[in-house]
């Protein structure tokens, strides 16, 4: 089977570079889309370069083997497009995101990267060889952003993406994030915009981080089954609170919801995921299980004669 691909680099996502308002753009193409294959397939590619582009771009596959991934059999410059095929030979997450010579940090923490998913042909499986299903699908793209300041501490903008080379690479170097952020800007998916599923269903998480490591974690749930590595042919590790998403890599976690609610996504490097944007939001239907969890007392004024260190904390039964 061949899966085909448009892929427009440096367009939308380039704009970021410029100006600091496109954080808040409503088109914004960041992360890359995930692309969805099975084990054996050949996935072909065309990368188009608009020209009204102003600098050279590719594509390195860390699913693909040979050519740097694909980066060397990828260069185009603006006005150019090229067609690369590749068989899917590894199954699990795998990052893919642009490496032009002398710009690749740039070009990933701009938001020119994305997964690509390969999944096994016999389905995905637990420790026991057991089949494992999902209901719904969510790919989150983490992106560490370095956005230029003048001296006023407002963000700068430029004319042009290359314009803004010499300061972003500056910011860069000091490895200090200006901004953290799940699907290309704060809020992609929280509101209104948050993720949704019912109790009782299977939701899978599909978590990628081309740049800097990363520690997701659901609030209020937990990682039934957890691929952290994103490898699908070993065993998934089970119930995890927090898991480990290296640099340059996706992982995959499956958690089926048992209690309506909001539940918080997030990095669980807090200071990113509440300072500076690491955070999304499941909104999930269905009825309150009091087993799992009751309120049994409401807030209230502590007894007169008593200190709240004077009861157990916890009590088991």
């Amino acid at each position: 089977m061949i899966t085909r691909r448009t892929a427009l680099l440096g367009a939308a996502v380039a704009a970021l570079v410029a100006t600091a308002p496109a954080l808040a753009a409503e088109d914004l193409t960041m992360p890359g889309p995930l692309m969805v294959v099975h084990e054996g397939d050949y996935v072909e590619v065309t990368l188009v370069n608009p020209e009204t582009n102003t600098m050279p771009h590719n594509i390195d596959f860390h699913a693909a083997t040979g050519g740097l991934g694909g980066g060397a059999l990828t260069h185009v410059n603006p006005g150019e497009q090229v067609v690369l095929r590749w068989k899917a030979t590894r199954t699990g997450t795998f990052v893919y995101h642009c490496a032009p010579d002398g710009m690749i940090p740039w070009h990933v923490v701009s938001g020119m990267h994305g997964t690509v998913m390969v999944l096994p042909r016999d389905g995905l499986k637990n420790r026991e060889g057991k089949p494992l299903r999902y209901d719904r699908l969510y790919y989150i793209g983490e992106n560490d952003l370095y956005v230029p300041k003048d001296a006023n501490g407002k963000y700068k903008s430029y004319e042009t993406p290359g314009e803004a080379f010499a300061d972003t690479t500056e910011v860069m170097r000091k490895l200090i994030p200006t901004h953290v952020v799940f699907n290309g800007k704060v809020g992609a998916l929280t509101g209104k915009n948050a993720m949704t599923a019912k109790v009782g269903e299977t939701v899978m998480i599909v978590h990628s981080q081309a740049n800097r490591d990363t520690r997701p974690h659901l609030i209020g749930g937990h990682g039934d089954y957890v691929w952290e590595t994103g490898k699908f042919i070993n065993p998934p590790q089970k119930d995890l609170e927090t898991w480990f998403i290296r640099g340059g890599s996706a992982g995959a976690a499956l958690y089926t919801f048992r209690q309506p609610g909001i539940y918080a996504y997030v990095n669980h490097n807090l200071i990113e995921a509440v300072e500076l944007g690491a955070s999304a939001h499941f909104k999930v239907e269905g009825e309150w299980n009091n087993d799992l969890m009751k309120q049994v007392k409401p807030p209230g004024p502590i007894p007169p004669g008593k200190s709240s260190a004077a009861d157990p904390a916890v009590q088991t039964r």
